[in-house]
């Protein structure tokens, strides 16, 4: 046990936590007035869904006794023998820290496909999607790739933060969920307008903030791999925001303000694999390449294939984790963290690359499979989509019966 180590993840945890009203900012910015409290509160209430399951059997069945090397037991239920001393995954930290930490993520993971069905998903059914998505999808993931005995693991892929766990599986439902659910209503015709920059800043700023949480903290502990973390994150962050403004200026001579968020959050997302496996030099490379591939798919999927993800969740987190996925197959070092059994693709070596392969093909198929079974049960009890008639009045008033800005009398 080291009360430092402890410390440094407690604090790490609640960066990850601030992630989700940080995410709640920024889709909230970018939505139309009429859509923006239903936006924040898809978020707002995972914050408490996520919890609750979490602690009840979540932890248990994603970090318990391996079953095959897909899921967990029931061992911990309700936290029961999780507790002060040092647990299966940290000598150094209590069990109860580093399910707290472990539990920041699996909040912030399926608040991002929120991001997909905005303006359009019952409130209910996404509720129920979350909760059934977390069960099937995401509590699997997490055992795969960090649980004891984990398939992934085994076959010797690695994810240092999350790029399958969490920006893979979310990004690749939520454009399950976009097609299913289809393109809003009017959606070639109508202008579809930003309706806050400064809280899509805000929650930009909030991300980045909190996603040092996400990074570094994955280390678990505060030693020199943390800061090795840290640094490869801030470097990608800050290359794909220069990455899409550059972007920007070439196409229309000009950069933007949210453009320049969304890159540095594609930079986060591309780094999170390799964060604490690739050499400080590779993330300017990675941070700087991130922009122009989900650039170029947001664009594909939005104009070309008519995919309407409202807020580019795929383009964004699934494209930009399965680039980092691969990146970490091409710059990963054994020397800088041992968990890694090869060299990358660049080093000579060709094992970790495959394998890496390997594990985005198996998330793609999982959260495939998976979201379609969590609608599939949905669509028993309720339908998926709003009417028409609440869809035009907008998802605050026909979902909630709240108006964020009531003196607001003008078209939307």
């Amino acid at each position: 046990m080291d009360t430092g180590n402890t410390g440094f993840i407690m604090i790490c945890a609640a960066l990850v936590f601030i992630m989700t009203p940080g995410l709640a900012f920024f889709y909230g910015g970018l939505v139309r007035r009429k859509n923006v409290l239903n936006t924040m509160m898809a978020c707002v209430a995972i914050m408490g869904l996520s919890i609750f399951m979490w602690c009840l059997f979540g932890y248990s069945l994603a970090f318990g006794e391996d079953h095959a090397g897909i899921i967990g037991g029931f061992e911990w239920l309700g936290l029961n023998g999780v507790g002060w001393e040092a647990g299966p995954y940290s000598d150094t930290l209590p069990h109860l820290v580093y399910a707290g930490f472990q539990m920041m993520f699996a909040m912030i993971t399926p608040a991002l496909i929120t991001g997909a069905v905005v303006g359009r998903m019952k409130f209910k059914a996404l509720f129920a999607f979350i909760a059934l998505w977390s069960v099937i999808v995401y509590y699997p993931m997490a055992h795969m790739v960090w649980g004891q005995g984990g398939f992934l693991a085994s076959i010797g892929s690695v994810d240092f933060a999350g790029g399958n766990v969490v920006h893979i599986s979310s990004g690749v439902s939520a454009l399950v969920l976009a097609v299913y659910l289809g393109r809003r209503r009017g959606y070639e015709k109508t202008s579809y307008r930003i309706h806050n920059i400064p809280f899509v800043v805000l929650g930009a700023a909030l991300l980045w903030f909190g996603w040092y949480g996400f990074n570094a903290g994955s280390a678990l502990a505060a030693d020199g791999l943390a800061a090795h973390a840290f640094m490869t994150t801030s470097i990608s962050a800050a290359t794909a925001m220069l990455s899409w403004m550059l972007i920007d200026v070439i196409k229309d001579g000009k950069p933007t303000v949210v453009d320049a968020c969304t890159g540095l959050v594609v930079g986060l997302v591309a780094i999170t694999p390799g964060a604490g496996f690739v050499p400080i030099w590779s993330s300017f490379i990675i941070g700087a390449l991130v922009s122009p591939i989900c650039c170029f798919m947001m664009h594909l999927i939005k104009h070309k294939l008519k995919i309407d993800d409202s807020l580019d969740a795929f383009g964004c987190h699934g494209i930009g984790g399965i680039w980092g996925g691969i990146a970490t197959g091409l710059f990963g070092q054994s020397s800088i963290n041992s968990v890694a059994q090869w060299d990358g693709l660049v080093f000579g070596e060709t094992r970790l690359f495959a394998a890496q392969v390997i594990s985005i093909l198996v998330t793609i198929a999982v959260a495939v499979a998976g979201s379609l079974i969590c609608i599939g049960i949905i669509r028993v009890f309720t339908k998926l989509r709003v009417d028409q008639k609440d869809e035009m009045i907008g998802l605050d008033l026909s979902q909630h019966g709240e108006n964020a800005y009531p003196s607001f009398n003008g078209f939307d």
